[in-house]
């Protein structure tokens, strides 16, 4: 048995447990930012990359001072994202309409008769011996229908323009590049997240530096966010666990 001061203290305790359990944004405080020190971003911008990839972009010492010389850093030189660690900007424009409008009707009628009129004179020995109104003339008369009709309708309107910077973390053996792309912006105790991850060709990034969604192979691209509103959005955890076990 535990004394009163004690029961309260494990009230509390649970009510505390309970408090920090159902939200996923700290009592009190703003939603926290991702740690910086973890991202894959910084990790490949802190790689040096491949010898190889160092000398093929170094200059010779005559022509550091040169403007007019193909490396990146000249004034004509190609300044777009190639290697490990360079940054790109991904230009998101989405505005994609769908209507899907399917109907069905189906129906079936079928009609049985079966019946003994004559068979070596045998109805006529059974039908004194059936019920009024029964005879073995008509002994099976089955008749069924059905009918079956269906419509559904599907209309999707989304639209989304967004620019994010992402950074080259890998370079594939056949030269593509494999970027991600995080931002995090928070305003008061809402925190808005974009992500954008997937595989681009070297020649379709712009002079400009750039590259539209639409030119990233297995994209993944993820708008949304954490906070009070969002989790004021959601239901509770044990509303969503009786959704899920319920069978009615």
């Amino acid at each position: 048995m535990l004394h009163g001061k004690a029961l309260k203290k494990a009230i509390a305790s649970l009510a505390l447990l309970l408090v920090c359990g159902c939200s996923s944004t700290p009592v009190g405080k703003p939603p926290p930012f991702s740690p910086m020190d973890r991202a894959i971003e910084r990790n490949a911008m802190i790689d040096p990359g491949t010898p190889a990839a160092i000398q093929a972009t170094a200059l010779a010492p005559s022509s550091r001072a040169s403007l007019w010389t193909g490396a990146r850093g000249s004034l004509l030189g190609d300044r777009r994202a190639m290697q490990r660690g360079d940054i790109m900007t991904v230009v998101i424009e989405i505005d994609d309409r769908a209507e899907i409008s399917n109907s069905t009707d189906r129906s079936r009628s079928a009609s049985q008769q079966a019946g003994i009129p004559q068979l070596l004179g045998i109805p006529q020995r059974i039908d004194p011996r059936l019920p009024e109104g029964a005879s073995s003339a008509d002994l099976v008369d089955l008749s069924s229908s059905s009918s079956t009709s269906g419509d559904g309708s599907v209309r999707r309107n989304e639209k989304l323009t967004l620019r994010v910077a992402a950074t080259i973390i890998d370079v594939l053996p056949n030269g593509v590049l494999a970027i991600v792309g995080q931002q995090e912006v928070r305003v008061n105790f809402e925190l808005r997240e974009l992500m954008v991850t997937g595989y681009v060709r070297p020649e379709d990034i712009t002079r400009q530096n750039e590259i539209t969604y639409d030119k990233i192979a297995s994209a993944r691209i993820s708008y949304g966010g954490r906070g009070q509103i969002t989790d004021m959005q959601q239901p509770r955890y044990g509303q969503q666990i009786l959704e899920a076990t319920l069978p009615f």
